[in-house]
C-alpha cells in the first residue's frame, strides 16, 4: 500500500511515539480517491469519443481520438491532428448517445480544433479553469479513449509548466503543460482536469521514447484560439517580421547585461513592422511592453498573442545603450512572405 506518511513528516515505523497508523494512511488514500472520483464525475459526461473517416496523404483513412464539450449547445474541443482531413465525424458520449460533428475551425499551429455537435439535445459541458494557476506538483487527471477503451481515466501530477512543444506542422507551441499522466493514442483531444473538476488543458502529445511524459495545451491558450475560430474561422496572430536567436553568455557580457534574459535580432524581413521600426541585426530585446523578456521563445509568444494593429514598445540594447522602439504589430502573412531565412551564427 502506498505510504503517505511523508505528508505529516512521520512514517508508520517512526520511533517518535506518534507513528502514522495504517488507518490514517487509508483515510488519506480514501480522501484522494474521493477527490479524483468527484472530478471525474463532474467532467466525464462531457467527454466524447471522436471517430473520423477521411483522407490522409491522398488515401482513405480512419482514426479516433477524444474531445470535450464546453457548451450545452454542443461546442467541442479536440486536437487538430485528430480531425485533420476528416470528411465524416461521429461523436459518442459515455452514456451512449451519438451524433455527427461539424468542423467550425482548426489551428495547426496549436494543434487545436473546434467542432459543433449536430444535435438539438442539451449536452453536458465541462467547466474551464484558469491555467495560469496550474502549478507543478498538483494532481492532474486525463479522461479520454486511449486505444479505443472509451471513458478511461488516468491520474498523476503536473510535472512542469511553460514547456515548448512542436506541433505536427513544425510550429513551436509555447507555455505547454507537462504531466506524468498515462496517455496513449486515443487520449489526444481529451481534457486534462484538476481536482475541482475543471479543465486545465487539452491533451495533445506523448514522448514515444519516454515513460510518463505527456503534454497538454493550457486552457487559457485554448480559450483564445477557440474565440477566434468560432468568430472568424481562423486564428489571427501578431507578427514582427524578425528572426530571433538566444542571447549567449559571451554576448550578454560584452553588452554589459547581467544575465542571458533577452532575444537577439538575427535578421528582419524587408517591409515588416520590425524593419519599418528600425530594428537592426544584433539588437537585444530585453522587454516587451514593460514585460521583461525571458528568451526568444517568450518574445515569439508575446507577439503572437498581441492584437493586430496594437502599438507596443520594445526595450532593446544596441551597442551597450538601452533604448525604446515603438512598433505596430501586423498580422502574420502567408508562409512564403514571412520567411526571413536562418539567423546568422553568433
Amino acid at each position: 500500500m502506498l505510504n503517505l506518511g511523508f505528508l505529516t513528516g512521520k512514517t508508520a515505523h517512526s520511533n517518535s511515539g506518534y507513528a502514522q497508523s495504517p488507518e490514517s494512511d487509508d483515510s488519506l488514500l480514501d480522501a484522494y480517491s474521493e477527490a479524483v472520483v468527484g472530478a471525474v464525475d463532474a467532467v466525464a459526461p462531457a467527454v466524447v469519443h471522436v471517430g473520423v473517416r477521411g483522407e490522409r496523404r491522398g488515401r482513405p483513412a480512419e482514426g479516433a481520438g477524444s474531445g470535450v464539450i464546453v457548451s450545452p449547445d454542443g461546442l467541442i474541443l479536440t486536437n487538430n491532428h485528430v480531425v485533420a482531413g476528416a470528411r465524416e465525424m461521429r461523436l459518442t458520449l459515455a452514456d451512449g448517445r451519438s451524433f455527427t460533428g461539424r468542423m467550425l475551425g482548426s489551428d495547426a499551429d496549436t494543434d487545436l480544433a473546434v467542432l459543433r455537435g449536430e444535435t438539438s439535445e442539451h449536452l453536458p459541458s465541462a467547466v474551464l479553469a484558469n491555467s495560469k494557476r496550474v502549478k507543478p506538483g498538483q494532481v492532474a487527471i486525463a479522461i479520454g479513449n486511449p486505444l479505443g477503451f472509451q471513458s478511461s481515466v488516468s491520474a498523476g501530477i503536473v510535472s512542469a509548466v511553460g514547456r515548448s512543444l512542436r506541433a505536427e506542422n513544425g510550429r513551436l507551441i509555447g507555455d505547454v503543460i507537462q504531466t506524468d499522466v498515462g496517455l496513449n493514442p486515443g487520449n489526444s483531444g481529451g481534457p486534462l482536469v484538476n481536482l475541482k473538476g475543471q479543465v486545465i488543458g487539452v491533451n495533445t502529445a506523448i514522448v514515444a521514447a519516454g515513460q510518463g511524459i505527456g503534454f497538454a495545451i493550457p486552457i487559457n491558450m485554448v480559450k483564445r484560439v477557440v474565440d477566434q475560430l468560432v468568430d472568424k474561422g481562423k486564428v489571427v496572430r501578431g507578427w514582427l517580421g524578425v528572426a530571433l536567436q538566444p542571447l549567449s553568455p559571451d554576448l550578454a557580457q560584452s553588452l554589459g547585461l547581467a544575465g542571458t534574459n533577452g532575444a537577439v535580432v538575427g535578421s528582419t524581413i524587408t517591409g515588416s513592422p520590425a524593419a519599418q521600426a528600425g530594428l537592426q541585426q544584433g539588437d537585444v530585446i530585453i522587454a516587451y511592453d514593460s514585460t521583461p523578456v525571458d528568451d526568444y521563445r517568450h518574445v515569439q509568444r508575446l507577439v503572437a498573442e498581441t492584437r493586430v494593429g496594437k502599438s507596443v514598445t520594445l526595450q532593446i540594447v544596441r551597442k551597450k545603450q538601452k533604448m525604446d522602439v515603438a512598433i505596430t504589430i501586423a498580422e502574420v502573412p502567408d508562409e512564403t512572405a514571412r520567411r526571413a531565412g536562418p539567423p546568422p551564427k553568433p
